[in-house]
């Protein structure tokens, strides 16, 4: 028999897994013992909380679990936060960490936590500890499972140290892919829908794999629309009825009033898709989504369908195959409300639409972008129309600093097309370190860094809220030496032209590129 080790990274990699995030260290060496063996391939990150990212972003770009192996204890503690925000955006990560074997009766140990299983299973749908190899199996093959027939969300599996030396039995063979039970719904909402003069359909994220099927049933009904900030993409842009990702304008509220019926697919309806604490609308909501539990939380829906958003989608359109759009929205109107949105973002955060304009139109169509919690994304989710789904990755629910380049290596490890990181000066160095990761891989990866010198959404925040700014201000390092120390190129444009001719030369470029943009020189 060989040990546990050898025999996890060897069914890892029979269940489609190819490619594992982390960091070996003296408890967890023996995950490392039979990866080369078994083909996977192993990225070096330079933190946990890197690994983490890393595994968010490559699960975003290719659809793939992202796979981590950390050590028991600070190990577990430090992928926590990219555990919480893959929880909140419906990331499939599964995370492998070891565990100490005794902790009730002996103290002192290294990596010693009260509650390991319990800590991770706060920031995760599940925290389980295998204690014996078939166990360990069983688990590995439930969350796999599941990432493909349930919303997606982290797993965590923790192996004591001791079993994973162990011989260990041959993992059970993959079984063939069971398809997911269709779900029955007492409430069918088709003929309502049909009959509505004025629908308003909201699509979330949960609807990304749908944008045929969204798209279509849009056509044929007449109907208006919006996408929360993880829908983007989902909706053609050029869809004379579509009201873009402008949920958070403050007026958006008097448009959805105007609807006569609001069919909600794949979104929570969340505070941070509105950006207010309630989801009113006078008009009768239809929720549309997998989880029974956004469901049970129905913010005054009428009618609570638990569906695949594709499959819903799917059936709807083909009722609507002869029907006739009797809209009494219009073109005229839904442009000019978006014009009036787009100029008022423009107003509050100055010089940042242009630049968002020029990217748009320079940059590749299928162009895979990162972005950190920084006021150029702040605008740009809102004004940058996306050409397909998938394509802007943010750390939208739970809001983490440091997201954008470590994400951004995951995903140019898994996607097959240019990749851009975008992080404002102080959320980059959250993660800095992991430039030599990108290094290492050689990536030709551009990572624009939005250089305000501060922590300017906060500090406007303050102003507005008449606080005297304090502990707004902060020392940036001189980024030409940062990268040259990691081996990186280094661009500071000083006109929008140039920015977009450094991005472009990014994505071929054999190595990272750091590229400073500063507001006020982007005229």
């Amino acid at each position: 028999m060989r040990p546990l080790g050898v025999e996890l990274a060897a069914m890892l990699a029979d269940r489609g897994v190819n490619t594992v995030f982390g960091i070996p260290g003296v408890h967890n060496v023996e995950l490392y013992r039979g990866i080369e063996n078994a083909g996977l391939r192993h990225i070096l990150t330079r933190h946990e909380q890197g690994a983490g990212f890393m595994a968010d972003g490559y699960a975003r770009a290719t659809g793939r679990p992202g796979v981590c192996f950390v050590i028991s204890g600070p190990g577990l503690t430090n992928i926590m936060t990219p555990m919480g925000q893959a929880y909140s955006d419906s990331v499939p990560m599964l995370v492998i960490s070891t565990v100490l074997d005794e902790t009730a009766a002996k103290c002192g140990q290294l990596h010693q936590m009260r509650d390991q299983e319990g800590a991770a299973r706060a920031v995760c749908d599940w925290s389980e500890t295998a204690r014996t190899a078939d166990a360990a199996y069983a688990l590995v093959d439930q969350a796999l499972g599941e990432f493909q027939n349930d919303r997606q969300r982290p797993k965590a599996i923790n192996l004591p140290i001791q079993i994973l030396s162990e011989g260990a039995g041959a993992p059970p063979e993959k079984s063939s892919e069971l398809p997911r039970e269709p779900i029955t719904n007492d409430v069918d909402p088709t003929h309502d829908i049909i009959n509505s003069k004025r629908p308003l359909f909201i699509f979330g994220g949960g609807a990304r794999d749908s944008a045929a099927e969204a798209n279509l049933v849009l056509d044929r009904l007449g109907a208006a629309s919006f996408t929360t900030y993880a829908g983007r993409g989902i909706v053609r842009s050029e869809n004379p009825l579509h009201f873009g990702s402008y949920l958070a304008r403050a007026d958006s509220a008097s448009v959805i009033s105007s609807a006569d019926l609001i069919v909600a697919v794949g979104t929570e309806l969340a505070e941070v898709d509105f950006w207010r604490e309630t989801f009113e609308a006078d008009a009768p909501i239809i929720r549309v989504d997998l989880d029974l539990a956004v469901l049970s939380d129905a913010r005054g829906a009428r009618d609570l369908v638990q569906s695949d958003a594709r499959e819903f989608l799917t059936k709807l359109s083909e009722c609507l195959e002869t029907h006739e759009p009797a809209t009494e929205w219009t073109p005229e109107k839904v442009a000019t409300t978006r014009a009036r949105w787009k100029a008022e973002i423009d107003a509050d955060r100055t010089g940042i639409v242009p630049i968002c304009d020029a990217l748009r139109e320079a940059l590749p169509k299928n162009t895979m972008i990162y972005s950190d919690m920084t006021q150029f994304a702040y605008a740009a989710k809102e004004v940058w129309d996306m050409p397909a789904p998938g394509l802007w990755h943010h750390p939208y629910g739970f809001g983490t600093l440091g997201y954008a380049l470590p994400a951004a290596i995951g995903g140019a490890v898994g996607y097959d097309g240019p990749v851009l990181a975008i992080a404002g000066d102080y959320g980059f160095q959250y993660t800095m370190q992991e430039l030599g990761t990108a290094a290492e891989l050689g990536l030709n990866l551009p990572i624009m860094i939005w250089d305000n010198d501060a922590l300017a959404e906060i500090r406007d925040c303050m102003v507005k809220a008449q606080i005297a700014p304090n502990a707004v201000t902060q020392v940036n390092p001189d980024w030409s030496y940062l990268a040259q120390a990691y081996g990186c190129g280094f661009a500071e444009p000083h006109s929008i032209d140039e920015l977009c001719a450094a991005i472009n030369d990014g994505f071929s470029a054999a190595r990272p590129t750091l590229i400073r943009a500063v507001p006020g020189r982007l005229a």
